[in-house]
């Protein structure tokens, strides 16, 4: 069952920032929320390290872009310095079941790891 304490609800508020327009423009604010040692394999299959998805957000977020919808949101503290979130995403008709980790490192909570794996409504 989910939880919900200071660890978890640290790591949607990252989480959710980081699907927001803004935040995905800003080269500095992206790095701020990222584990020096993140990685993510997306839902095209590709696998990102922080420098590339750093570069490809802003890059490819534009002003006044919509944000990205977000369903089922939920975590569980898994360690001290560790949390799981599992939630679903929708863009442009793409949708996504999505998994991150987010570590505790120097008092902050950053994201360590994330993964997208596309399904249809069929799937679900």
């Amino acid at each position: 069952m989910p939880e919900h304490n200071a660890a978890v609800e640290s790591a949607m508020e990252g989480e959710l920032a980081l699907l927001t327009p803004e935040i995905r423009r800003s080269p500095e604010r992206v790095g701020a929320l990222l584990h020096p040692d993140f990685h993510e394999f997306g839902a095209s299959g590709r696998h990102w390290s922080r420098a590339a998805i750093i570069a490809s957000l802003a890059a490819t977020s534009e002003p006044g872009a919509r944000p990205v919808t977000v369903s089922a949101l939920r975590g569980v503290q898994l360690a001290p310095d560790l949390v799981h979130l599992t939630y679903d995403t929708e863009y442009d008709g793409s949708r996504a079941h999505r998994s991150s980790l987010w570590r505790r490192t120097e008092g902050r909570w950053l994201l360590w790891f994330h993964q997208a794996t596309p399904f249809s409504e069929r799937a679900t």
